[in-house]
């Protein structure tokens, strides 16, 4: 089994290639290593072989990595990419550096009253069901609009982009119609005068197809950390130990 290391190069090289093809520059995308059910010990390892960035699902599951990282604080940079709850706006507002998956005015109005107004702003990003699945969260393209403009409204919150989970698929044709449906649709945003610098779109499966319809941030999970299955199996044995 490839060690974390190994796989962080393997990631680079992937993400290296992806942008040389689309003719674009490496330092213009961020990845973003998520982290979910795999151990702090393991993002521990992550860090020391250059990743920064960890993307999170779960709240509780997040708090008790960030306790158990805490002499890394000022090192990490914490994204929550998962479905949020109205009743945890309050300890993400205040514990997380980016949220990636705001669908409702409620949730984004709760955010900005909870984060201090001595902290910087929280970084967000809309998250757009691009694929009308009735099984993933996002607000609807046609929605989208409306819901940029209210959030803007905020001081507390900077919106920053737009963030998706496109259909699953093989088909690298159809991997890029969805990715460029969410950049179509950031271009459109951009034009009626809601300033974003951020694509949030691409997993270990797709990252090329992103990169090659302008993601700045793609989400890697698998290809650095192993099959979640496996990892999933770790943290509860870890958890009931």
């Amino acid at each position: 089994m490839a060690t974390i290391a190994q796989n962080v190069q393997q990631v680079s090289e992937r993400i290296a290639a992806a942008c040389a093809a689309a003719q674009r520059r490496v330092e213009d995308l961020t990845l973003l290593a998520v982290s979910k059910t795999c151990s702090a010990q393991a993002i521990r390892e992550a860090h020391a072989n250059g990743l920064s960035r960890f993307g999170e699902n779960y709240v509780q599951e997040a708090l008790d990595k960030m306790s158990e990282l805490a002499d890394l604080r000022a090192k990490l940079q914490w994204h929550l990419i998962g479905p949020l709850q109205s009743n945890k706006t309050r300890v993400v507002a205040q514990s997380f550096d980016w949220v990636h998956s705001i669908d409702r005015i409620k949730v984004a109005e709760r955010l900005d009253a909870a984060r201090s107004s001595l902290s910087t702003p929280l970084q967000v990003c809309i998250q757009v069901n691009i694929g009308d699945e009735e099984t993933k969260a996002g607000v609807s393209p046609a929605d989208a609009l409306a819901l940029a403009r209210s959030i803007s409204k905020f001081s507390r919150l900077k919106l920053r982009g737009l963030m998706a989970i496109p259909p699953a698929s093989d088909d690298r044709a159809q991997q890029r119609r969805y990715c460029a449906i969410l950049r179509d649709l950031k271009d459109d945003l951009t034009a009626a005068g809601i300033a974003l610098d951020t694509l949030s779109m691409g997993m270990s499966s797709d990252l090329e197809a992103a990169v090659a319809e302008g993601a700045t941030i793609v989400r890697i999970g698998t290809a650095i950390f192993g099959p979640r299955a496996a990892r999933f199996s770790k943290r509860i044995e870890e958890i009931t130990r």
